[in-house]
């Protein structure tokens, strides 16, 4: 099996100016057993490197399900189908790694928030309803015919 991968317009991809601080979505070509389909990442460029020649990259971060992922995107690949670019932030930095960081320390922040506010988790209140529940056992007056585990 042959597998083709089609030619890219190298002229059109040098004229796309990416820069950090840019939203895009990039499509990409997957092939999975045999058949091939398009995923699209969309997220923040944090940084572009090598500028316009034919190794040039740009990393891509976004969160999927609370946790960042990102991704290094070759310019100029041919399983990359089309780059676009959703929306242009004005930054101040040519890479933007302080993102990572950033974005920690505001969750933190979040969960710090919760805690003081009284809000709690459900894996604290599962651990609460279960320390209420063995409170409860202990304080039941146990009947003369049964046996305890400290017997």
């Amino acid at each position: 099996m042959a597998i083709v991968i089609a030619p890219i317009d190298i002229e059109k991809r040098r004229a796309l100016d990416i820069r950090p601080g840019d939203t895009v979505r990039v499509t990409q070509k997957i092939i999975e057993k045999g058949k091939q389909r398009l995923q699209a990442f969309e997220g923040l460029v944090l940084a572009r490197k090598h500028g316009r020649e034919a190794g040039g990259t740009f990393t891509v971060r976004r969160v999927a399900s609370g946790v960042g992922v990102e991704k290094i995107f070759p310019l100029y690949s041919p399983m990359i189908e089309k780059i676009e670019i959703v929306k242009r932030s004005r930054v101040r930095r040519a890479k933007l790694y302080y993102i990572r960081e950033k974005v920690a320390r505001e969750a933190r922040r979040q969960l710090r928030r919760t805690r003081m506010m009284g809000g709690s988790t459900a894996a604290e209140e599962h651990l609460e309803a279960a320390a209420e529940a063995e409170l409860r056992a202990e304080s039941e007056p146990v009947a003369v015919g049964e046996q305890t585990k400290s017997d």
